[in-house]
């Protein structure tokens, strides 16, 4: 039995972090301030503000982790943390993101690939992410000697995904089969979508940090193209209606909004400087372990989570409203501008 401790952990990654190491075993610390809401069961809480300079003085008295996995994004948190316990664990992981890079227009691009300026204050905005993560990284591995696995993560996807990003997909179709209308997709078909399933990467942050795999790994899996994708939201969903599809030019002229946010069409990139932003190589992690879920069960998950949030909901983090969505299909089709299937 290892001793894990996870900076965070009542959230969606950590909590699946902190719940895999549990399946294990393992004896689990999370140390969090808890908003996010509750740690698994089975899982000691320690309720503290990573903004305090005694928050790791509040942690259970022992000699050293077996693993630290840390989440955090503001480069405050990350170097507090390593202050205080890069000596005192024997592995570590920082789960950082592939928003860490300077360009996204680059196809297949590995962890060589040139990196954004690290910021140098310890709070991130939020448009100051990549930047911030650059300097997260840094901190681990000065602290470690390199002795660290740096996890640049893909889009994370699957059951509890808070940002409907992945899910209103399934969600979508599966409303859609029920209500008898169709559904409207961007017309790119071949632009590439990668994903890391939250299921792959908890199980991975576990067990190759346990067993000591260090360096910088794009935690990926194999791209694919949108249109199986979408194809296999369809499927998971039940959905055989009517798909209409519309170009980029006129999803704009509608005012419809790539990858997420209001009004948005979900994963779809249309600025070529972000063609490659979910088309990273993924060999190393690969290779180091990390496996991928079939589509289906990871489209499954993310369905299932959708109909406990409520497939008919408002949507404001990504995706359009259904009745919007209807409006704009309606305007497509008496203006002759719908692509047929």
């Amino acid at each position: 039995m290892a001793s894990i401790l996870v900076l965070g952990g009542t959230s969606w990654l950590g909590g699946a972090v902190a719940a895999r190491a549990l399946a294990l075993g393992h004896d689990v610390t999370c140390l969090a301030r808890g908003e996010s809401g509750q740690v698994p069961r089975g899982a000691r809480l320690v309720r503290m503000d990573r903004t305090d300079p005694t928050a790791y003085a509040a942690l259970p008295a022992r000699d050293s982790w077996d693993l630290v996995v840390d989440l955090a994004r503001q480069p405050g948190h990350v170097r507090g943390a390593v202050a205080a316990l890069a000596g005192r664990s024997a592995h570590w992981a920082f789960v950082s993101s592939c928003s860490v890079y300077a360009r996204h227009d680059e196809p297949g691009a590995d962890e060589s690939a040139a990196l954004l300026p690290a910021l140098v204050s310890d709070e991130a905005a939020p448009e100051q992410y990549g930047e911030g993560k650059v300097a997260c990284e840094q901190a681990v591995l000065a602290a470690r000697a390199g002795a660290a696995l740096i996890a640049r993560s893909g889009l994370i996807v699957g059951g509890g995904d808070p940002s409907d990003r992945f899910g209103y997909w399934p969600g979508r179709f599966a409303q859609a089969a029920q209500d008898g209308g169709a559904v409207l997709v961007p017309n790119h078909p071949d632009q590439s979508v990668q994903w890391v399933d939250v299921v792959d990467l908890a199980r991975w942050l576990v067990t190759a940090g346990l067993s000591g795999t260090t360096g910088v790994h794009n935690a990926v899996g194999s791209a694919a193209p949108l249109e199986h994708v979408l194809d296999t939201a369809a499927r998971v969903a039940g959905f055989s209606g009517e798909v209409v599809r519309a170009d980029a030019e006129t999803l704009g002229r509608m005012q419809v909004q790539e990858f997420m946010g209001p009004r948005s069409l979900p994963l779809w990139l249309r600025d070529p400087e972000w063609r490659a932003f979910m088309d990273r190589s993924g060999s190393a992690a690969a290779g180091a372990g990390l496996t991928s879920r079939p589509l289906e069960d990871t489209m499954a998950d993310s369905l299932a989570w959708e109909r406990t949030l409520g497939t008919a909901r408002k949507r404001s983090k990504a995706g359009l409203d259904r009745g919007d969505e209807l409006a704009v299909i309606e305007s497509l089709a008496a203006q002759g501008l719908s692509i047929p299937d």
